[in-house]
């Protein structure tokens, strides 16, 4: 039989293959290498303390630790074992990440722990870079602020159901014959606030259940860009001492809220202490917010020219609603033509200042308030009582009318920032990792943040802005 010399012998079929894994670079790594320049953003002094640390001769570069940690967090890798075997497997993922000899674990796990405040300080220098494109891609989504809180689970023994469960069922067991005790409470209070293997992480209740982890704020813009990350641990409230520490309740529910409504000042001033350039004009929150204080500080110290916050059902009342004249005074719910009486001002510790108004059919009777109303709109002897604020007005009317169209669809945008959360939780892997050091948590954090600016970044360059969340679409 006679061979042509169009055909291929084997020898050259494996010649091919072999040449085009090893030489052959992957289209998505081309691509990072000409839109992500990972050397450009690192700051400056990132590099003198690395130097200072690890000297001139050293085996890792600082470029191979970010740039591997970034693309862990692009490529969904969950764990830090799982990267450095693929670095292992594939030479075009080494010479991408410019590593000649790959580090153990350990040694991603000092780098994190050691340079915490760098990769912080790369991540804040990102928010700035990003926020013109942002700008150009939306500038009203860009304006738009939203906050929120989570936790991160930590890997403690508190975390296993079975530990809760089993605690739960020795109480039922202790009060089977005591039907007032609610055993599931009991089990709340009776847990430690803090984990055993790890004081930082606290008792927290998250996505409907009980858990012990570390909790961070977060705040994206309109777009869903991450803007700002603030872990709520024991070093912030040191640094915050104004801060509102949560306290244990029945209510795990209301402890949450709590914490929101108290986190959401000091976090905003960080922001715009770093940030000083960003002026937002809309801020959306949930009614965790809806407090006078909050809508003083939004408009006062942020100046927001609209905050759209759902009235919170804690502060209704189910009296009859009061109507407020042009000046702002309260009039009688009953009779819309009489001014309700003022009381003067109040000044209570832990609440705003506030003015305290009557029912404009009170007298004094024997020296005590008695109400003469015929159909009186209040159970309480001295009458309707209300009070007013500097910034009422604010919330009553947020910029944009409550319950409008306008209202409706601008709040839609507030779900952009569950969508980061879950985005870093699960497709970033920064939710489920086996460790327990706060610092090491931290970091994984803040790469996730890094990893989703440069995602950002490469999308617009490349002009196809529907990965601006994620590249991997772009992995053939």
């Amino acid at each position: 039989m006679t061979t042509h010399s169009s055909q291929l012998s084997l020898a050259d079929v494996f010649t091919e293959c072999q040449d085009l894994l090893y030489f052959d670079k992957p289209a998505f790594f081309c691509l990072l290498e000409n839109h992500m320049d990972f050397d450009a953003f690192i700051p400056s002094d990132f590099y003198r303390a690395f130097n200072r640390r690890f000297g001139r001769n050293r085996e890792y570069p600082l470029h191979g630790f970010i740039s591997s940690l970034i693309l862990q967090k692009i490529l969904s890798i969950p764990t830090d074992s799982l990267l450095i075997t693929l670095l292992h497997l594939s030479k075009e993922l080494r010479v991408f990440c410019g590593f000649n000899k790959i580090p153990d674990a350990s040694k991603f796990t000092r780098f994190k722990q050691a340079f915490l405040p760098f990769i912080e300080q790369l991540f804040n220098h990102l928010v700035d870079y990003t926020e013109p494109i942002c700008q150009a891609i939306d500038s009203q989504l860009a304006s738009t602020i939203t906050f929120d809180t989570t936790g991160i689970e930590v890997y403690v023994t508190e975390n296993n159901p079975k530990t809760l469960n089993a605690l739960i069922k020795r109480l039922k067991s202790t009060y089977k014959n005591k039907p007032d005790v609610d055993p599931h409470k009991m089990a709340y209070g009776l847990m430690r606030s803090s984990a055993a293997a790890s004081a930082d992480a606290k008792q927290m209740y998250i996505n409907g259940h009980f858990c012990y982890a570390h909790k961070l704020s977060i705040v994206t813009n309109g777009l869903g860009i991450i803007r700002h990350i603030a872990f709520l641990d024991d070093d912030f409230k040191q640094t915050h001492p104004e801060l509102v520490i949560d306290k244990k309740s029945d209510s795990p529910d209301e402890d949450k809220t709590i914490g929101d409504s108290s986190a959401l000042q000091p976090v905003l001033n960080d922001f715009f202490a770093i940030h000083p350039d960003f002026k937002p004009h809309t801020f959306l929150g949930d009614s965790a917010f809806d407090a006078i204080d909050t809508y003083s500080f939004l408009k006062d110290t942020c100046h927001f020219s609209k905050a759209l916050i759902p009235w919170n059902p804690r502060n209704q009342s189910e009296l009859p609603l009061i109507g407020f004249n042009t000046y702002g005074y309260p009039l009688c719910p009953s009779d819309d033509s009489l001014l309700m009486k003022r009381l003067g001002r109040c000044h209570e510790k832990g609440r705003s200042d506030r003015i305290k108004w009557g029912c404009p059919k009170t007298r004094m009777v024997k020296g005590s308030i008695v109400c003469a109303c015929q159909s009186p709109c209040s159970p309480a002897k001295f009458g309707r009582t209300t009070y007013t604020y500097d910034n009422l007005d604010f919330r009553l009317y947020p910029g944009i009318q409550r319950d409008s169209d306008q209202w409706k669809k601008t709040y839609k945008i507030r779900c952009v920032i569950e969508r980061a959360i879950n985005h870093f939780k699960t497709n970033m892997c920064t939710a489920g990792r086996k460790t327990r050091n706060v610092l090491t948590t931290k970091a994984d954090t803040f790469f996730a943040g890094i990893a989703s600016l440069f995602t950002l970044i490469v999308a617009s360059r490349i002009k196809k802005l529907e990965y601006i969340r994620s590249l991997k679409p772009l992995i053939p």
